[in-house]
């Protein structure tokens, strides 16, 4: 864990905080499309994420999920942190958009080291800078995008996550994270790839206008 972790982290901690994540840390490994917080649980600690990428989700009082921001190496996440060190309940859903590898830091060494470590301080409110700008990003799309420009947004985000430009996903997938019906998602990816920006296949989609 050690060197993959120096990879991901070894730019922005000193060695000693490097060692301290290494001593009390838990690495987890989790499968694409594992939950790893659930709405109304509470928070005991904070992932830093290695490798892989995790999308966060809201969730309305009708069960319908909103796909907030991505998480990726070298991330973490601001509502975790929130979580943490208000000592509250969960209000997102963390899953996997890829296999996943992360270490999570239990809350005492969090509130510690943000006092011993100006690196581990500028880390956490770099990291809420960062969540807040995507969150902004997410709330100018819902009100000034047309959902096809938001669906074309949602297919380059995740085509930049996974590296990849071809997409894995069902269109009620899709629906679920942009908070929309799936007919409207299948008739909206139709109308793309009439445009050229992709090309669809059974649960696959190629993203072309990158």
């Amino acid at each position: 864990m050690h060197e993959e972790l120096k990879e991901a982290y070894g730019f922005l901690f000193e060695k000693e905080l490097l060692d301290e994540i290494m001593e009390v840390g838990t690495l987890k490994k989790v499968k694409a499309g594992e939950v790893i917080i659930e709405i109304g649980d509470y928070v005991t600690g904070m992932p830093l994420l290695i490798n892989g990428a995790i999308k966060i989700l809201r969730e309305d009082k009708d069960g319908d999920e909103l796909l907030l921001y991505f998480l990726e190496r070298g991330d973490t996440c601001a509502m975790t942190l929130s979580c943490c060190l208000g000592r509250t309940k969960s209000e997102i859903r963390a899953v996997a958009e890829t296999d996943t590898t992360f270490v999570m830091i239990p809350i005492a060494k969090m509130e510690e080291w943000t006092s011993r470590y100006k690196s581990w301080r500028n880390f956490v409110f770099a990291a809420y800078h960062a969540r807040l700008s995507e969150m902004l990003d997410t709330i100018d799309a819902i009100a000034f995008l047309n959902m096809d420009q938001r669906l074309m947004k949602y297919l380059r985000d995740r085509a930049k996550i996974n590296r990849d430009d071809e997409i894995q996903s069902t269109h009620q997938q899709i629906a679920y994270d942009l908070h929309t019906s799936r007919v409207v998602i299948s008739r909206l990816l139709k109308k793309l790839e009439i445009e050229g920006k992709i090309s669809l296949q059974r649960n696959q989609i190629k993203v072309i206008d990158l």
